[in-house]
């Protein structure tokens, strides 16, 4: 008979939300399928079961009944769904992330935004850009993007922060689903006053196109889905310049070279490979199946680590640590199958092509002072919650 996988009844939430690297390392070496009580998962953490599962989507649907992001988002999102219902709601959105629209009508904001936010900052000090401009920055170009700009940059930096951690909420506490309450009646009163000015003024931003559509989907899910999308679109592009900033500060070496070929998107996906903004995802097993000789029973949870992943030693050398010029900068930090993130391209030019260059050229000399202050949090979602940073 096919043994089910190892329990681990010592991993705590805490430890996984502190430094989950190392607990990750261990199992990649001893137990890469382990079913982790605190979670309440299966957690996988080599690159080729976290592929194989995404892959296979009629085996591992993204229909988790007891994910907590259904109770955070007061709904059953697009990242929860499968095959023609996934698809339908993915395909409502996409005219605001086609290529055209990106380049011509989303990049020029960002590039103004990026200046703006930069000129700003205080030159000679040491600033928390965690606190001054990573979330501010994404926050107000996904605003735009998502026809929302009459919320501030504190509203939507507010709604993401307390919306990710009500659905990575694996402990179902009740603090971080108050939280998320109060998010999602910010959010829907918000959509609500704006609905008339779309349907007046029809533009390329999310909300309009799903509002104007010639066949919407259901108003309840259009909210649903912009809200996926402040979750998601705010904390991956912020997590993923602290990260790679932090990466090329602490390797003056590897920054010269960037700067030298103009290599940031090189540093861009090297900063995602090594701490993946969206860390871990969930997915409900459909039939009993097979994992490394482990049973994985119909109704069971698995894991996907993208995180762990990232650094598996059968796919990337060296993965702890950062090096821009790996030639196997190889990653899943942005999904694949059908699930694969779609504001991947837009993360991409905010970050790599526009802020990461614009910083750099305004602040080149720019150090981290003290590198025991800078802050990394987070499980399912994780980057530097504080970095400390000497502008000159």
């Amino acid at each position: 008979m096919t043994p089910l996988a190892p329990i681990d009844d010592a991993i705590t939430l805490d430890q996984l939300n502190l430094d989950p690297f190392p607990i990750y390392r261990r199992l990649r070496a001893e137990a890469p399928v382990c079913r982790v009580t605190a979670a309440g998962r299966t957690l996988l953490t080599k690159a080729a079961d976290t592929k194989y599962v995404k892959d296979n989507p009629e085996l591992f649907s993204s229909d988790d009944p007891n994910t907590p992001m259904k109770r955070a988002f007061w709904a059953h999102t697009l990242m929860r769904k499968d095959g023609e219902a996934h698809k339908r709601e993915r395909m409502a959105m996409a005219p605001a992330f086609a290529p055209k629209v990106i380049t011509g009508e989303w990049m020029p904001r960002y590039r103004q935004i990026a200046e703006d936010y930069v000129a700003r900052l205080p030159r000679g000090e040491v600033v928390d850009l965690f606190a001054l401009l990573s979330g501010a920055y994404a926050a107000r170009g996904l605003a735009i993007l998502l026809g929302m700009e009459e919320a501030s940059d504190e509203d939507m930096m507010e709604w993401s922060q307390a919306l990710i951690e009500g659905a990575g909420n694996f402990g179902w506490r009740d603090a971080p689903f108050e939280r998320a309450d109060r998010a999602n009646e910010g959010i829907h009163a918000l959509l609500d006053r704006l609905q008339a000015r779309h349907r007046a003024e029809p533009n390329p931003s999310a909300f309009s196109v799903m509002l104007n559509a010639d066949d919407p989907i259901p108003e309840k899910q259009i909210y649903a889905n912009i809200k996926i999308a402040i979750g998601g679109g705010i904390n991956e592009p912020r997590d993923a310049l602290n990260t790679t900033l932090y990466g090329l500060l602490t390797n003056p070496d590897q920054l010269a070279e960037v700067k030298r070929n103009d290599d940031w998107m090189k540093a861009f996906e090297e900063g995602v490979r090594w701490v993946a903004p969206i860390s871990a995802s969930s997915r409900l097993v459909t039939e009993d199946t097979e994992i490394r000789g482990h049973l994985i029973p119909k109704g069971d949870t698995v894991m996907t680590i993208q995180a762990s992943a990232n650094r598996d030693e059968e796919v990337v050398e060296n993965g702890e640590v950062f090096d821009v010029y790996r030639a196997d900068c190889h990653h899943q930090s942005f999904g694949n199958g059908p699930h694969f993130c779609q504001g991947t391209h837009v993360a991409r030019r905010a970050v790599g092509q526009i802020m990461l260059p614009t910083l750099f050229d305004r602040f080149p000399d720019m150090t981290i002072p003290d590198t025991d202050a800078v802050l990394w949090r987070g499980f399912g979602f994780r980057g530097p919650v504080q970095i400390p940073v000497l502008l000159q």
